[in-house]
């Protein structure tokens, strides 16, 4: 039996299911297919967390989820404080600068997942295909079609693939992609600390890798993402809780003083990914599926869920025009437009990787002048907050 629909999106993640939540007003026949079962979020608060910009917070809220959101776990931040261990590069950033309660919430993934989830469950043009996973695509002229694991055969005018970092569909469909390893592992995990964290997200560049310490919802629990030379993130794998505690505590700078309790450590190998083609001929791809890049700034959520609404708002506007949603001259201008973005946000993390790489005394001393002056400038130092809360650049209308 074959489904016709509009629409199909590959991957049922944060990014895929925002994408159908933006299309909600519309009369578009969706298909997500995900390869996994929805799991309820479990009690204990899980290590992979999001750090939400203001622009991501605002998306959510006008969808609908953000209020499921609130009724979960979650933790304001209300200060962002950054250092280079062992020299006077420093800056701090504090909602009241901005006259704003607070910087951004750090969420956990599968808290944000359920609340986008369960606001599509009420969409009717949504159908949902989980767990099944895709087994064939072809392109068409005027369609694509899909067979799915389960026999299931659908068609539509565009596949949107929001498959993730190795997307299934960016592979099938030879999109070239442009990639290099960091030679970083980053190590997640949740860590209990003697201090309290005060609402404050704080990260400090070592001589082999940031670290960083994001406040969760209980006053001495935080997530970290300690992203190391994967040589020393092998090692800091094998050690036990305790000496892996104490090294923490050490790059740390015993900030929070002792860290006390580990939960099971996550390590994942870092690479940065860029498509040179974000569509062609009836499909496109976002989030992850389009790029990947280096956690330091902790805004790979926050861009895909710009691409999600991004691509929605370009979908949307053609489809009330009477348009082809799936013609590369239709997806022409979202591709240019999150292109142009998600290269900025990479060579921004490439640039600040590269600065704090090394122990140079001169660069060392770079670091600190060009952190000192950029916190006692006003003018810098609220540019710098403005694009950290994901208020600058060309931001779509759900976001603005």
């Amino acid at each position: 039996m074959i489904k016709n629909v509009d629409l199909v999106i590959v991957g049922g993640g944060m990014v895929g299911l925002t994408l159908a939540l933006a299309l909600k007003d519309t009369d578009i026949r969706i298909a997500i297919i995900e390869s996994t079962e929805a799991q309820p979020v479990t009690d204990q608060p899980a290590s992979r967390v999001s750090a939400l910009s203001r622009a991501s917070e605002k998306v959510l809220q006008r969808l609908g989820a953000w209020p499921k959101v609130l009724t979960h776990r979650h933790a304001p931040y209300t200060a962002m404080e950054v250092w280079e261990k062992d020299t006077f590069a420093q800056i701090k950033f504090c909602a009241d600068d901005i006259f704003a309660d607070d910087l951004g919430h750090i969420v956990e993934n599968q808290i944000i997942l359920q609340a986008l989830r369960e606001q599509v469950e009420f969409l009717d043009n949504v159908s949902l295909f989980h767990p099944n996973r895709c087994t064939n695509l072809a392109v068409g002229e005027r369609e694509a079609w899909l067979t799915l694991d389960n026999g299931q055969n659908l068609t539509a005018k565009l596949v949107v693939a929001a498959d993730g970092a190795n997307s299934w569909v960016r592979q099938q469909q030879g999109f070239p992609v442009t990639e290099w390893d960091y030679d970083h592992t980053a190590i997640v995990a949740n860590i209990t600390t003697c201090e309290p964290h005060n609402n404050v997200a704080r990260q400090v560049f070592t001589e082999t890798g940031p670290l960083a310490f994001l406040p969760l919802h209980e006053p001495n629990l935080c997530s970290i993402v300690w992203s190391q030379d994967t040589d020393r993130a092998e090692l800091l794998m094998k050690a036990s809780d305790e000496e892996f505690c104490k090294q923490l505590t050490v790059d740390f700078n015993m900030t929070l003083g002792q860290a006390t309790h580990i939960t099971e450590r996550t390590a994942i190998p870092l690479k940065m990914r860029y498509a040179r083609d974000f569509a062609k001929e009836r499909i496109a791809l976002i989030g992850d599926a389009a790029h990947t890049i280096h956690p330091l700034a902790g805004q790979g959520v926050n861009l895909g869920l710009l691409d999600a609404v991004t691509l929605a708002e370009e979908i949307e506007k053609h489809w009330n025009l009477g348009k082809d949603i799936g013609e590369y001259s239709n997806l022409r201008h979202f591709e240019r437009w999150r292109k142009t973005e998600a290269l900025k946000m990479i060579t921004s993390m490439q640039g600040f990787k590269e600065l704090f790489e090394g122990s140079d005394p001169l660069k060392k001393l770079f670091r600190g002048l060009g952190m000192t002056l950029a916190g006692r400038l006003p003018g810098i130092k609220k540019q710098v907050m403005a694009h950290a809360l994901g208020l600058k650049g060309d931001l779509p209308k759900l976001a603005k």
